[in-house]
C-alpha cells in the first residue's frame, strides 16, 4: 500500500489565521491599464447558477458541444462616486468631498461640515484614488447602510485629474468598467465557521480509539526544548470570515435583466435580482448577501481565449 500524502496539510499559504477586519475585502495591488476608467467594482454575491455554454476554444477536448457550468450570480447596482483621495510619496495627504452626499453615508462615517480644499488648489501629487460608495438601497438584500471603498484609476495622472473632475458626484455602471469575456480577479470575506477543532481547521488525522485523553487532537505539542509551543502547531481557534482572493476568474456574461436569472418566488436566501448583474465563471468566496470587490485581473493568464458563448441559464 502507498504512503498517504497531505501536502496542505500545515500549509503556511494563509498566515496569520485570523479573522478578517473589515466585512469589505481590502485590495492592495492594483493592475496596471493605461486607458482611463475604474479598475474595480463592489456587487453583491447573490449565489450561483448553471450555464448552458457552446464551446467553441480551439483546443477544448469538448469543442463543439454544449456544456454545462457553475457560474456566481453577482448584483451590481450602481456606485458612487463621492469623493476623491490624493498620494504623494505614497501617503494620504489630501480628500475631496462632493457638496451634496448621500444621507446613508451618515451611518457609516462622519460627514465635514465644510471643505478644507478645492481640487483645483491641488497641483503636487503622485496619484489619486476614487472615493466610492455602493447602493445597497436598490437591491432587495435588506439593508441601507453603503460600502465604503478606493477604487483605483488607469491612465495618466492628468488624465485621471480630468476624469475626477468630470465624474465627481455621478454613479458608475458595471458596463463602463469591465466587458463580457475578460478576466478579473475577486475579493471577498468567507463565511465564518466560528471556533472549531483541530481536525475541521487543519485537516488533522483522527487517532485510534484506544488514544490517550483525546481522538480529535493532535499527539503532541512539540519538543521539550526550546520550552515554548511553536506557533506552527495546528491548535483550535477562529476559523472563516478571512480575506481570500481569487485570480483570473472569466466573466461570462453582464446583463441587466434580472427577471431572467431570479427563480420564481427569487434567489433562496437572497431575493429578487433588481440591478444589472455578473455571471462568473465558478465561485467566488463568501457567503449570500456579501459585498465582493471585483477588480481587473493583475496577473491574467495569456494562454486563457474566449470560446465560451452563454446559451441559456438554468435556474
Amino acid at each position: 500500500m502507498g504512503k498517504k500524502k497531505h501536502p496542505h496539510r500545515g500549509s503556511m499559504q494563509f498566515w496569520p489565521r485570523k479573522r478578517a477586519r473589515y466585512s469589505l475585502a481590502r485590495v492592495r495591488s492594483w493592475a496596471e491599464e493605461s486607458k482611463v476608467k475604474p479598475l474595480g467594482f463592489v456587487g453583491y454575491k447573490a449565489g450561483m447558477t448553471q450555464l448552458r455554454l457552446d464551446d467553441s476554444r480551439p483546443k477544448s477536448l469538448t469543442k463543439g458541444q454544449t456544456i454545462v457550468y457553475p457560474t456566481t450570480i453577482v448584483e451590481c447596482p450602481p456606485m458612487v462616486i463621492f469623493g476623491v483621495v490624493f498620494y504623494k510619496n505614497k501617503r494620504k495627504f489630501a480628500s475631496i468631498l462632493h457638496s451634496k452626499l448621500a444621507k446613508e453615508l451618515k451611518k457609516k462615517i462622519q460627514l465635514p461640515k465644510k471643505q478644507l480644499t478645492k481640487m483645483d488648489e491641488i497641483k503636487e501629487f503622485d496619484d489619486l484614488k476614487l472615493l466610492i460608495h455602493t447602493t445597497p438601497k436598490l437591491t432587495g438584500i435588506g439593508t441601507k447602510k453603503p460600502k465604503i471603498s478606493e477604487i483605483a484609476l488607469g491612465g495618466a495622472k492628468e488624465e485621471k485629474l480630468s476624469y475626477a473632475q468630470e465624474n465627481l458626484g455621478k454613479e458608475i455602471k458595471i458596463e463602463d468598467v469591465f466587458e463580457n469575456g475578460v478576466l478579473v480577479d475577486l475579493h471577498g470575506i468567507t463565511i465564518g465557521k466560528g471556533f472549531q477543532g483541530t481536525v475541521k481547521r487543519y485537516g488533522v488525522q483522527i487517532r485510534q480509539h484506544k488514544s490517550e485523553k483525546t481522538k480529535r487532537g493532535i499527539g503532541n505539542l512539540g519538543g521539550w526544548t526550546p520550552k515554548r509551543v511553536d506557533f506552527r502547531v495546528q491548535q483550535p481557534g477562529k476559523m472563516g470570515y478571512h480575506l481570500r482572493t481569487e485570480y483570473n476568474k472569466q466573466i461570462l456574461k453582464i446583463g441587466n435583466d434580472g427577471e431572467n436569472i431570479t427563480p420564481k418566488g427569487g434567489k433562496n436566501r437572497y431575493g429578487v435580482i433588481k440591478n444589472s448583474y455578473v455571471l462568473v465563471k465558478g465561485s467566488i468566496p463568501g457567503p449570500k448577501k456579501r459585498a465582493v470587490v471585483i477588480t481587473q485581473a493583475i496577473r491574467p493568464n495569456k494562454s486563457s481565449k474566449e470560446g465560451l458563448e452563454v446559451v441559456s441559464i438554468m435556474k
